[in-house]
């Protein structure tokens, strides 16, 4: 039974605080209310069980004993057909919720608002923008949505605003969050978009969204370039040959200035999504560039330099068979200009057999995803195959797939 109390009341104060009659833009006559399918979706099926649909019942009485609702039965039925919030009750309705339930009423949200406020307001000058932004939602009588993700962004604009030393990314991370990833992993985006809109500098085609960070002293870690295979660098009057080493060559990016002529000697040359992948790769007549995902502003100069000093070389991406690893293609062929093929990532591999033991479900987010693909020639007919199917496969096995040594599961 408590179970649906608080539902019932959490359901009715949300509502009541999103209508107009809580913030006071319009003269709302009609009553907060639910339906008792909502706390149980089942509640007016012939199959539903009794057990839960007397335990809302008693929910409803109980709160209506208490001064907090009422209900309207369904004609002569034992069944609610709707419920009503007090609406002068709504303060103590939270106040309930909070004693009894750990919920938080809207004043002391609004008072959490009021203290970031006082923080961040006038520290820096996007701060504080989006703290006035904060202040005239509260003069309406509202609370801002996502209130604790909102500090961490201007907890993270204050401190890039007024930040005068040379950081890497992940060092500006530890000093705003105490943690070197929080920033790339959950307000970075975020952050990039306010500064850029702030000062007008929307994303130019050759720039990428975080550079803007670099006018603050910003930048990330550095980048290496990862190959193998069959290609003859030039780089600062000096020759190197890649392929002299088996497992190819990792170098810093920051010295891209100083490249040359980047000369491959295979017919294909093969981007990779995954690392463990790319360490398997190595077919004849094909040369390796390690990617790592989405492809960094110094991935893109350097593939546009292969693609420009070899233009008759084919070029293909190797990524996960998933919604991610087509985006990731996707985003490569835009970014680089250069018409990467897709290498391995079909039907065909899905219906290998040898690679049945790791096909995975898709979440509801990888069919949003691949819904969204089908529009693309290039992907439409996996990305039906996999929602059809509900799979999809990571390359590492694809990759492994690829050694003469390799068995299909269950065979020795």
């Amino acid at each position: 039974m408590n179970q649906y109390e608080e539902k019932m009341l959490v359901l009715l104060a949300e509502k009541y605080r999103k209508s107009k009659k809580d913030n006071k833009t319009g003269m709302i006559s009609r009553r907060t209310q639910a339906k008792p399918s909502e706390l149980y979706k089942n509640y007016n099926r012939n199959d539903a069980d009794l057990e839960q649909i007397e335990a809302v019942n008693q929910a409803a009485e109980e709160c209506r004993k208490k001064g907090f609702l009422t209900y309207e039965m369904n004609g002569f039925s034992s069944e609610i057909m709707k419920i009503y919030l007090v609406d002068e009750k709504i303060s103590e309705v939270e106040q309930y919720l909070a004693e009894h339930y750990q919920y938080e009423p809207k004043y002391v949200k609004r008072q959490y608002v009021e203290r970031m406020i006082e923080t961040y307001g006038g520290k820096s000058p996007v701060a504080g923008g989006e703290c006035e932004k904060l202040k005239r939602i509260l003069d309406r009588n509202g609370v801002p949505k996502d209130y604790l993700q909102t500090e961490e962004i201007l907890k993270a604009l204050v401190f890039i605003e007024n930040n005068e030393r040379d950081l890497y990314l992940r060092e500006a991370s530890m000093l705003i969050y105490g943690s070197s990833k929080y920033l790339e992993e959950h307000t970075l985006e975020s952050v990039c978009r306010l500064l850029r809109a702030h000062w007008n500098r929307p994303w130019g085609e050759e720039e990428f969204f975080d550079e803007i960070l670099e006018e603050y002293h910003i930048t990330r870690e550095k980048q290496k370039i990862c190959l193998k295979g069959d290609i003859t660098i030039q780089i600062a009057g000096k020759v190197l040959e890649v392929g002299a080493l088996e497992d190819g060559i990792e170098f810093f990016a920051d010295g891209l200035e100083k490249l040359e002529s980047v000369r491959v000697c295979t017919a294909d040359f093969v981007t990779v999504e995954n690392r463990t992948a790319y360490f398997r790769c190595g077919r004849a007549g094909a040369s390796f560039f390690y990617l790592g995902g989405y492809a960094t502003r110094f991935q893109r100069d350097f593939l546009k330099k292969v693609y420009q000093d070899n233009p008759e070389v084919r070029y293909l991406h190797f990524g996960d068979i998933d919604a991610g690893g087509f985006y990731i293609h996707e985003h490569l062929c835009r970014v680089t200009e250069i018409p990467f093929e897709l290498d391995r990532m079909s039907v065909k591999e899905l219906e290998d057999e040898r690679f049945s033991g790791c096909l995975q479900e898709l979440t509801e987010n990888d069919k949003k995803r691949l819904g969204a693909l089908l529009d693309r020639e290039e992907y439409r007919e996996t990305a039906q195959y996999m929602l059809e199917k509900d799979v999809k496969l990571e390359q590492e096995i694809v990759s492994l797939g690829g050694e003469s040594t390799f068995m299909p599961f269950g065979v020795r």
